[in-house]
């Protein structure tokens, strides 16, 4: 857990009040559970009321099951061995 809170102020109800852009800073940590309870409390009370955040938070998480319950696409050999070439080019490879 990060444990940290980012200098940010508590309110009168309890809460520290994020904006958009600190709830995105802190999403990757939020999504996968790493977060001080205290942030994931701000973050959900900012979800909460904002609805454009919500659909990122939701989008993300969506993309992210989609892409783990996913089988890798296999390419031709011919496409393979291009991207071989133009990799270790750009790495200097010596082919």
């Amino acid at each position: 857990m990060s444990g940290r809170s980012g200098g940010r102020a508590e309110n009168s109800k309890g809460w520290i009040p994020l904006t958009c852009k600190q709830l995105l800073n802190d999403l990757s940590e939020y999504i996968d559970g790493e977060l001080d309870p205290v942030l994931v409390q701000n973050l959900t009370m900012h979800l909460e009321h904002c609805e454009d955040c919500r659909i990122v938070v939701d989008t993300t998480r969506k993309t992210i099951e989609v892409s783990c319950n996913s089988q890798p696409a296999s390419l031709p050999q011919d496409v393979q061995d291009r991207l071989t070439r133009t990799v270790g080019k750009k790495m200097g490879w010596k082919m």
